[in-house]
């Protein structure tokens, strides 16, 4: 980070270590270790057909034939063969240059019809059922669901790197605490002091990040500053560490002000669904023109410090009124 200071003032002195080693030592009962990482195991080769006791296997021949020799991955149409009867998916087809990998005759543009029709009659559990989904789809259907399942791993919310880890949130929060030294704070209310010397040179990787912990949810809030158009500017925002729909049951504040003026920002947080680049590109947060961020600087306007302060809160509902009622955190 580009940093030169950062301070932060949170309501509690840091996150339970208690907790934190429990959620460390005794992963989720629904993650799979398959879902730590993006990165493939024992040569790559994925079980993308995690099969449960509701649903009915298909004979492991036909499964083993509607797997691409290449990418190991399902075949979906059109399902390529070559003239000897070996089949591959369309996306290999062109990876291996129109020549069958199994007997390196010419591929052509024959479609597998009967393989195709066989993966019609299959019906299969998705591939996140060891992480509690109970779905079953047929085999066309499948594919659909699964870039949409609820039950998928959460890819990790850190924005200084292209960090390719993935797993439950229990397991994403110890990442973040111990490989990427993030900082981790209870309560629902904080306090940044964000300072740096020369507010001029303003590059997309100055950035911040730290973990909340309130109402049982872990919430990451960024700092950063980037170029909008041809004008710098600092933005603030927080995302949830869960999906949307848990999303829109809190809310957050963001205050930042110096010499009788501030700006203050209210929103929903987003989840860490919504990548970080997608977050900030849509200016979804406290944005602060550098014009305006010098003022509350004060001083001689040569060096920047800026105070974020802010809060969150749960919304709830009145069953009777049919409104939400904040509810604060103490």
């Amino acid at each position: 980070m580009d940093l030169d200071s950062i301070e932060c003032v949170s309501s509690s002195d840091g996150l339970d270590e208690d907790e934190i080693q429990r959620h460390s030592l005794h992963p989720h009962p629904h993650l799979h270790s398959e879902f730590s990482s993006t990165k493939p195991r024992n040569g790559g080769t994925n079980n993308n057909n995690i099969m449960g006791p509701t649903a009915i296997a298909p004979a492991t021949s036909v499964h083993e034939l509607l797997e691409c020799p290449v990418c190991t991955n399902s075949m979906y149409p059109p399902i390529h063969q070559c003239h000897n009867g070996h089949t591959l998916c369309s996306t290999c087809k062109t990876r291996v240059h129109n020549r069958c990998p199994t007997c390196r005759q010419e591929l052509g543009d024959i479609r597998c019809l009967a393989l195709e029709k066989v993966a019609e009659s299959l019906e299969l559990p998705c591939k996140y059922y060891s992480l509690g989904c109970p779905e079953i789809f047929p085999y066309y259907s499948k594919l659909k669901h699964e870039a949409v399942c609820n039950f998928r791993p959460y890819n990790c919310p850190y924005a200084g790197s292209e960090c390719s880890v993935a797993g439950d949130i229990p397991f994403l929060v110890a990442h973040l605490r111990d490989d990427h030294k993030v900082d981790m704070h209870t309560g629902c209310t904080f306090n940044h002091r964000y300072v740096k010397s020369n507010p001029r040179e303003v590059e997309n990787a100055t950035w911040m990040l730290t973990v909340f912990h309130c109402f049982g949810q872990y919430f990451c809030l960024h700092f950063e500053a980037f170029q909008l158009g041809m004008a710098p500017v600092y933005m603030a925002f927080l995302r949830f560490m869960g999906d949307e729909n848990e999303a829109r049951n809190y809310s957050y504040s963001l205050e930042v002000g110096a010499n009788g003026r501030k700006l203050i920002w209210e929103g929903t947080p987003r989840s860490i669904r919504d990548s970080h680049r997608k977050v900030r590109d849509s200016h979804d947060g406290l944005i602060i023109q550098r014009n305006m961020a010098l003022f509350f600087s004060g001083g001689d306007r040569k060096e920047l410090k800026l105070r974020v302060t802010g809060r969150i809160w749960k919304e709830q509902q009145n069953p009777d009124a049919g409104v939400c009622i904040p509810n604060l955190c103490s």
